[in-house]
């Protein structure tokens, strides 16, 4: 007895490791992308970079306390932690299904069912029940993979909203200071215009000038009053895009800086561009949808086989009460069932070319990703490449309208020139 015990136990063992080795489906490959040697509009030797940190490259204090804010309350973020909560929760799900399920029954029963003479009947049972499905295909091992892989799409998906949160609170805000500037400006030029139109109009009354020259004065004052409406909505409209993106209802944002008052951030360095797809988070989230989407072609195929599952049940029953403890009440059985599919008109064949489809589809979107992610990197690159070169020459253009429009100014005031040659050059130096 004790060595058939040994064999069946043996027999048992294999069984379970030779499940353990079989899994149907192709392995995950890493899908292979060609990586430029270096980036188009680099202006020095690529080198390995290091992690850019957002607080010491921006140097404000109010867009930072705006970040910390946004990474707080955002509620796009807020929906991303919890997705990383529910595909964790699902990988749990996933992983119960490696083991055996137990679970219980019981039921009392008394009364007479039969002719009123007959004695009342009593009934009593209490059954453990154990099911474990072997996962003899792989079925149950790559549902994990794919749940794994879901995970950890999830946390490179929130890594890359918080990159884009980062990026979209810091434009937002400076372009808030722009506008303000933009206010400023506007109403310094109204001012000027102002007082040019009281001059204007006193020399119109002492018969110096035109009546044109008040009007032109006039229309150029009113462009300018007709601005400052302009930038105070621009501004609203900003303020709210800023709270909103912060978690907060619609409220006017304190600023202690203006734009000029900025520092320009320290060159960030590019880095070489096969590190784009070790840094992108973007690029690893879907890298792991492709992983999850291949798993589930070895969950498909797992479905086209038989399945094999254990079942053992563990009890007390007994038709009288006074006798539920004793030895007779034991029950117990232990078996095994199979189950599978014989002709279903090819739906589980279309299944497996279905998540094929999908899997090819997920290889395009991965692609897709390490093109977009050059090609934003190419156009941060040539943007700061041209900018700084055209900050340069409007640099220039702006001190040279300046003199200009002061020049154009003393010429009329000599009587020189018209009015028209002062509101055009004024006109370049505003729009500079």
């Amino acid at each position: 007895m004790k060595r058939n015990r040994t064999y069946n136990l043996t027999v048992f063992v294999a069984l379970l490791l030779l499940a353990s080795s079989c899994m149907v489906g192709p392995n995950f490959q890493e899908a292979a992308v060609e990586a430029p040697e270096s980036y188009r509009f680099q202006d020095t030797t690529a080198t390995k970079s290091d992690t850019v940190n957002w607080q010491v490259l921006f140097n404000d204090p109010v867009l930072a306390t705006l970040i910390d804010s946004a990474m707080a309350n955002n509620l796009d973020r807020l929906m991303a932690v919890s997705s990383i909560n529910e595909a964790r929760a699902y990988l749990g799900m996933a992983k119960a299904d490696l083991y055996p399920h137990i679970s219980y029954s019981g039921s009392l029963a008394y009364g007479n069912s039969q002719a009123p003479s007959l004695s009342a009947m009593s009934s009593l049972n209490a059954v453990a029940n154990v099911n474990w499905e072997i996962d003899f295909w792989g079925k149950y091992r790559r549902a994990t993979e794919a749940a794994k892989a879901d995970l950890l799409a999830s946390e490179f998906g929130l890594k890359a909203l918080e990159l884009s949160l980062v990026t979209q609170v810091a434009t937002t805000y400076h372009t808030l200071l722009d506008y303000r500037n933009r206010l400023e400006i506007a109403q310094r030029t109204l001012e000027s215009r102002t007082e040019s139109s009281r001059i204007i109009r006193e020399r119109f009354d002492k018969g110096i000038v035109p009546e044109i020259d008040v009007n032109q004065a006039e229309i150029q004052e009113a462009t300018a009053a007709a601005s400052i409406p302009v930038y105070e909505r621009s501004i609203a409209y900003t303020e709210n895009a800023l709270s909103v993106l912060i978690g907060e209802n619609p409220m006017p944002i304190i600023t202690e800086t203006s734009l000029e008052e900025l520092p320009f951030p320290a060159v960030v360095p590019s880095g070489l561009p096969s590190e784009l797809l070790e840094r992108r988070p973007d690029i690893l989230q879907a890298e792991q949808m492709l992983k999850a989407q291949n798993a589930r072609i070895g969950v498909a195929q797992a479905m086209r086989f038989p399945s094999i599952s254990l079942t053992g049940l563990l009890g007390l029953a007994s038709a009288d009460l006074a006798d539920f403890n004793s030895d007779d009440a034991f029950i117990g059985s232990l078996g095994a069932d199979l189950f599978g599919p014989v002709f279903q008109f090819g739906k589980n064949k279309r299944r497996v070319e279905a998540q094929r489809e999908v899997t090819e589809q997920m290889k395009f979107n991965y692609e897709k990703a390490v093109l977009n992610a050059f090609r934003e990197t190419e156009d941060a690159l040539v943007f700061i490449s041209t900018t700084s070169r055209e900050l340069e020459f409007v640099s220039k253009q702006l001190e040279a309208s300046k003199n200009a429009a002061e020049l154009s100014r003393q010429r009329y005031d000599g009587g020189v020139t018209s009015y028209l040659e002062v509101l055009d050059a004024e006109r370049v130096e505003t729009v500079k």
